[in-house]
């Protein structure tokens, strides 16, 4: 295989622009690959237009999903909630032939080896506290004060889980336990909407809202889970680092008024070859 491993998140095609990104995403070659860490769109059927768009394109396409592709819009014919809705998402994927969370991992054969693609579905359960605040509780009363309060308290729904908390414990129990059934030397590449760590977020513009962004549960999964790369987007702040010498790429597109201030429309990222 001659061609690259790609990845990209945070699409958004509610927004025109964003639309005419996702109409000009090509592969460079009929070997490419694409990821795509979540936020496709906020409506069922605006996310399967746009995945089987682009799978048409590439020759193979991996999603997980957002907080934006789980919500529940009043105008979305599909009004499923919850488990429900992510498992509706599962099986479109399938039919149009998409990798998910629940299939089993592609292996990209990279010039310096196999890697395996592991992409992750993990939530977040407010363990990344606002400065200053010692509780969950303390934390989630401080971003309402500030104003600074992620959709999802509204529009994502933890059905049948009591709250999101809950589904992100079980999601990471379940998700750990494919982790450990890999071969001891096998390397991967970690994919998820939300990032792994909490270093990231320092970066953001109001910290309080690093609570709806993980979970101190994965701190050292990039380390445990031999990754040789850590995708991820939500925060809209695409950059590399680097965190115990582990290559973490950040490939949101994110809104219209974040990327037009940048020097050129945003692509998805080449992630191998390195």
């Amino acid at each position: 295989m001659r061609g690259s491993l790609f990845a990209t998140s945070d699409l958004h095609g509610s927004f025109s622009e964003n639309t005419r990104i996702i109409e000009e995403m090509r592969p460079e070659t009929s070997d490419d690959w694409l990821i795509v860490a979540g936020d496709v769109d906020d409506t069922f059927s605006k996310i399967e237009k746009t995945l089987s768009l682009l799978r048409s394109r590439f020759a193979k396409v991996i999603w997980t999903p957002g907080n934006h592709d789980l919500w529940t819009l009043r105008d979305d014919p599909v009004q499923l909630r919850g488990v429900a809705r992510y498992q509706a998402l599962v099986q479109m994927c399938r039919y149009n032939d998409i990798l998910t969370p629940e299939d089993d991992y592609a292996i990209w054969p990279d010039p310096s080896g196999p890697v395996t693609i592991v992409p992750l579905f993990l939530l977040y359960d407010h363990s990344w506290l606002a400065p200053g605040t010692r509780t969950k509780k303390e934390s989630l009363a401080y971003a309402h004060e500030t104003g600074v309060v992620c959709a999802d308290e509204v529009l994502l729904h933890p059905t049948p889980y009591p709250d999101r908390e809950s589904w992100c414990s079980a999601r990471l129990k379940d998700t750990e336990r494919r982790l450990l059934a890999l071969e001891p030397d096998v390397k991967t590449i970690l994919v998820g909407h939300w990032p792994l760590i909490r270093q990231p977020t320092q970066a953001l513009r109001f910290p309080e809202f690093a609570q709806w962004c993980g979970t101190n549960r994965t701190a050292d999964w990039h380390i445990r889970f031999r990754a040789s790369v850590v995708v991820y987007g939500h925060l809209h702040i695409p950059r590399t680092t680097y965190y115990d010498g582990v290559r973490f790429e950040e490939v949101s597109i994110g809104y219209p008024r974040e990327w037009s201030k940048r020097s050129r429309p945003p692509m998805p990222r080449k992630v191998l070859p390195a």
